[in-house]
Protein backbone atom coordinates (compact mmCIF):
# COMPACT_ATOMS: atom_id res chain seq x y z
CA UNK A 1 0.00 0.00 0.00
CA UNK A 2 1.36 3.20 -0.70
CA UNK A 3 1.10 6.08 1.82
CA UNK A 4 0.89 9.62 1.49
CA UNK A 5 2.56 12.84 3.27
CA UNK A 6 -1.24 13.17 4.27
CA UNK A 7 -1.84 9.86 6.01
CA UNK A 8 1.73 10.30 7.69
CA UNK A 9 0.96 13.53 9.52
CA UNK A 10 -2.67 12.72 10.33
CA UNK A 11 -1.46 10.71 13.99
CA UNK A 12 -0.53 12.75 16.60
CA UNK A 13 2.40 10.38 17.23
CA UNK A 14 3.64 10.98 13.92
CA UNK A 15 3.64 14.78 14.08
CA UNK A 16 5.81 14.18 17.31
CA UNK A 17 8.06 12.03 15.65
CA UNK A 18 8.66 14.83 13.37
CA UNK A 19 9.13 17.16 15.61
CA UNK A 20 11.70 15.35 17.96
CA UNK A 21 13.49 14.61 14.27
CA UNK A 22 13.86 18.00 13.12
CA UNK A 23 15.92 19.21 15.69
CA UNK A 24 18.41 16.31 15.44
CA UNK A 25 18.85 12.60 14.07
CA UNK A 26 18.15 10.14 16.58
CA UNK A 27 18.25 5.93 16.39
CA UNK A 28 14.90 4.26 16.82
CA UNK A 29 15.52 3.52 20.87
CA UNK A 30 16.70 7.45 21.49
CA UNK A 31 12.93 8.17 20.03
CA UNK A 32 11.29 5.24 21.38
CA UNK A 33 12.27 6.64 24.97
CA UNK A 34 10.79 10.22 24.36
CA UNK A 35 7.55 8.56 23.99
CA UNK A 36 4.78 6.34 26.48
CA UNK A 37 4.46 3.68 23.51
CA UNK A 38 6.19 0.55 23.16
CA UNK A 39 9.30 0.55 21.08
CA UNK A 40 7.58 -1.93 18.50
CA UNK A 41 4.64 1.20 17.84
CA UNK A 42 7.38 3.58 17.46
CA UNK A 43 8.78 1.15 14.84
CA UNK A 44 5.79 1.29 13.27
CA UNK A 45 5.04 4.74 13.02
CA UNK A 46 8.58 4.62 12.13
CA UNK A 47 7.88 2.64 9.09
CA UNK A 48 5.16 4.56 7.78
CA UNK A 49 6.91 7.88 7.86
CA UNK A 50 9.87 6.23 6.00
CA UNK A 51 7.12 4.69 3.59
CA UNK A 52 6.15 8.77 2.66
CA UNK A 53 9.72 9.70 2.32
CA UNK A 54 9.16 11.91 5.37
CA UNK A 55 11.95 10.01 7.43
CA UNK A 56 15.26 8.16 6.26
CA UNK A 57 16.42 5.44 8.65
CA UNK A 58 20.10 4.74 8.25
CA UNK A 59 22.58 1.85 9.39
CA UNK A 60 25.49 3.69 10.76
CA UNK A 61 27.69 1.15 12.37
CA UNK A 62 25.54 -0.86 14.80
CA UNK A 63 22.55 1.64 15.32
CA UNK A 64 19.96 2.73 12.79
CA UNK A 65 19.54 6.57 12.93
CA UNK A 66 16.32 8.60 11.57
CA UNK A 67 16.78 11.36 9.88
CA UNK A 68 13.99 13.68 8.72
CA UNK A 69 13.69 14.48 5.19
CA UNK A 70 11.88 18.06 5.40
CA UNK A 71 10.93 18.73 1.54
CA UNK A 72 8.73 15.62 1.32
CA UNK A 73 6.44 17.65 3.90
CA UNK A 74 5.83 20.65 0.97
CA UNK A 75 2.91 18.79 -0.35
CA UNK A 76 1.32 19.00 2.95
CA UNK A 77 2.31 22.81 3.47
CA UNK A 78 1.56 23.92 0.07
CA UNK A 79 -2.54 22.37 0.91
CA UNK A 80 -2.51 23.65 4.07
CA UNK A 81 -0.80 27.26 3.14
CA UNK A 82 -4.02 27.80 0.33
CA UNK A 83 -6.07 28.44 3.79
CA UNK A 84 -3.81 30.85 5.21
CA UNK A 85 -5.53 33.78 4.01
CA UNK A 86 -8.79 32.61 4.84
CA UNK A 87 -8.31 31.86 8.11
CA UNK A 88 -6.19 34.58 8.53
CA UNK A 89 -8.73 36.93 7.87
CA UNK A 90 -11.71 34.39 10.29
CA UNK A 91 -9.19 35.32 12.50
CA UNK A 92 -8.73 38.87 12.48
CA UNK A 93 -12.89 39.52 12.06
CA UNK A 94 -13.08 37.36 15.54
CA UNK A 95 -10.07 39.62 16.93
CA UNK A 96 -12.63 42.27 16.02
CA UNK A 97 -15.58 40.57 17.36
CA UNK A 98 -13.86 40.23 20.67
CA UNK A 99 -12.41 44.02 20.79
CA UNK A 100 -15.78 45.40 20.33
CA UNK A 101 -17.68 43.33 22.59
CA UNK A 102 -14.68 44.43 25.23
CA UNK A 103 -14.90 48.09 24.02
CA UNK A 104 -18.93 47.64 24.93
CA UNK A 105 -18.53 46.20 28.18
CA UNK A 106 -15.93 48.75 29.58
CA UNK A 107 -18.55 51.19 28.06
CA UNK A 108 -20.90 49.30 30.17
CA UNK A 109 -19.18 49.83 33.40
CA UNK A 110 -18.07 53.24 34.21
CA UNK A 111 -20.00 55.44 36.00
CA UNK A 112 -22.62 57.97 34.77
Amino acid sequence: MRRDVFQAIADPVRREIITVLAEEEMTINTISEKFDVSRQAISKHLKILEECGIVSIVQKGRNRYCLIRPKSLIPAFMWIEQYKTLWEEKLDSFENYLNELQSKNKNNEQPK
